[in-house]
């Protein structure tokens, strides 16, 4: 049960920040961004084992690896611009955190155009003429 320790961890967590917060502000949130890279440390070979299915299922299924590695920039990009926004707004920089969600949904509209422009040819190709 990983979720336990997931939010066994994350419970710890806010009672220490809570109490460091009133004392060293700054080291509250050093630890609220700890915490929050452990989780996500913690994270990473599950992500991994989605990541290696779901490349086999596109092997299996011929599908292009260009198209799936795109997408998979794009869950990445999704993942890292939420993360560092809610890092960027738990010390209290809204207007920041709101420039690197927007900097993120154009990273990802970036890495798109090309799946949509293909979706758009194929649409146009099977709509009779």
């Amino acid at each position: 049960m990983e979720i336990i320790q997931v939010v066994g961890i994350g419970l710890l967590s806010t009672i220490l920040i809570l109490v460091l917060k009133e004392q060293k502000p700054m080291f509250a949130f050093l630890l609220a961004t700890a915490t929050g890279i452990l989780i996500f440390l913690f994270l990473i070979g599950k992500i991994g084992m989605i990541l290696s299915t779901l490349e086999r299922v596109a092997e299996s299924s011929g599908m292009e690896m260009i198209y799936l590695k795109t997408v998979f920039k794009i869950i990445g990009i999704s993942y890292i611009a939420e993360f560092g926004a809610q890092v960027v707004r738990d010390a209290g920089q809204d207007s920041i955190a709101s420039k690197i969600e927007l900097a993120g949904k154009v990273l990802i509209m970036v890495l798109a155009v090309p799946i949509i422009s293909i979706i758009i040819e194929t649409v146009m190709k099977l709509l009779p003429a």
